[in-house]
């Protein structure tokens, strides 16, 4: 008897020889296997346990409907949206440990799906031609999905790709035994952040949070840390979020390639969890190591942090346009959303006679902030900069008080 089911998926007509080795592989060491075959056109050399007609009619269609539409595309998203579908239903019902998906650009497409529908703690792994590739946008990966290069292994089985496939076997069964899932036992405050070097708030919230009975989850607001904040706060696994650090939604306002896509500052709105918001790097727009400084960003304040990130700031026109936005966002919530305003500074860097002190700037900001933090947002200003005691003092009050009057659940 295995201790651990894999769920393997993928186009069986093409991969047939490829998928098998990997069951092999995995079965080899004591795993079991659960196989599902997303193909449109062919049929895989044994049969699979969920067969791509159960796929396509999890979809609420048919492979009939996939090849009478005559477009690949077409026909793959149905296959996408029945093993999305087929992959949650069949972990609830407690069919499988882990998956690991199989694909070229096509099945990379419906892994990334598949991924997205699984919840976060569950092993998540893609063997794809195109893993780290820019031409995956950050908002279709999961936050806890994991890639591996399909080297060498576009058509037929070698020794190159071998290598790949076997460490994905490996890696996924491992996982699947070594995963601790994240606890329930305390509820979580969700909190964003950069590093203390920026935002220092975590240092003094943790232990008073830890202390009242919560447990503490911090994430690097870098892009990938905002994906799976948003990801947990989809899934209702925050009982607060404090959402201090707000520099991803400026990148994504300013077309940096450093964002967490379009849902960043929605999902806990939209799950009814109660948020303390606050403007924490909201002054700094990001760019990769790599690129090169837009033109009209030139002639501002400048920090190169490492050779992975660097930051320019916005003028005073933009962080208002910055505020407007994070007001039309929070506006949409359906919890308690209080906005805390710290009128001596939103980062460390903006400190005066350091590098980003513009008092301009943030004035721009706080005044746009007056105007837009309105009904349904609570809005506070506190005489001190985000990094100071005062700062992390009022957003405890704030939070005390929702613990008292019963909007977050007591630790």
């Amino acid at each position: 008897m295995s201790d651990k089911t894999i769920l393997i998926v993928g186009t069986y007509d093409t991969k047939d020889d490829e998928l098998n080795y990997m069951a092999e592989r995995i079965t080899a060491m004591g795993g079991g296997v659960l196989t599902m075959d997303v193909s449109v056109l062919g049929d895989p050399s044994e049969p699979c346990d969920h067969s791509k007609h159960a796929v396509a009619e999890a979809a609420g269609s048919s492979i009939k409907a996939a090849i009478d539409s005559g477009d690949e595309n077409t026909a793959m998203q149905i296959m996408a949206r029945g093993a999305s579908q087929l992959a949650a239903q069949l972990y609830r019902d407690g069919a499988f440990d882990g998956v690991v998906i199989l694909g070229g650009t096509m099945g990379t497409d419906l892994a990334l799906d598949v991924c997205q529908a699984l919840p976060m703690g569950v092993p998540k792994y893609v063997v794809s031609t195109v893993s780290f590739s820019p031409i995956i946008p950050p908002e279709r990966l999961s936050a806890d999905i994991q890639m591996i290069l399909w080297a060498g292994g576009l058509y037929g089985l070698n020794s190159v790709c071998k290598a790949s496939l076997s460490q994905a076997a490996g890696a996924v069964l491992g996982a699947a035994r070594a995963v601790e899932p994240p606890s329930t036992d305390r509820p979580i405050v969700g909190m964003t952040s950069l590093g203390s070097s920026c935002l220092k708030y975590m240092k003094l919230l943790k232990p008073a949070l830890e202390q009242r009975g919560y447990e503490v989850a911090i994430f690097h607001a870098t892009g990938m840390g905002g994906m799976a904040f948003e990801s947990l706060a989809a899934q209702r696994r925050f009982c607060c979020v404090m959402d201090f650090g707000l520099s991803e939604l400026g990148n994504l306002i300013a077309g940096s390639v450093v964002s967490s896509g379009s849902q960043r500052m929605l999902s806990a709105g939209r799950s009814g969890i109660p948020q303390i918001v606050a403007p924490g790097c909201f002054d700094l727009v990001d760019f990769a190591g790599w690129q090169d400084i837009p033109e009209s960003y030139r002639d501002r304040p400048f920090h190169e942090h490492n050779r992975l990130i660097k930051s320019s700031a916005f003028n005073a026109e933009e962080r208002r346009e910055s505020a407007r936005e994070v007001a039309k966002r929070l506006g949409t919530a359906t919890a308690p959303t209080h906005f805390i305003m710290p009128l001596h500074g939103v980062e460390e860097w903006d400190r005066e006679g350091d590098v980003a002190h513009d008092p301009e700037g943030l004035a721009a900001f706080t005044d746009e902030a007056r105007k837009v933090m309105t009904d349904p947002i609570s809005y506070s200003e506190v005489d001190a900069h985000i990094n100071d005691q005062a700062f992390a003092d009022k957003a405890l009050e704030i939070f005390d008080a929702w613990v008292a009057d019963g909007t977050i659940r007591k630790g």
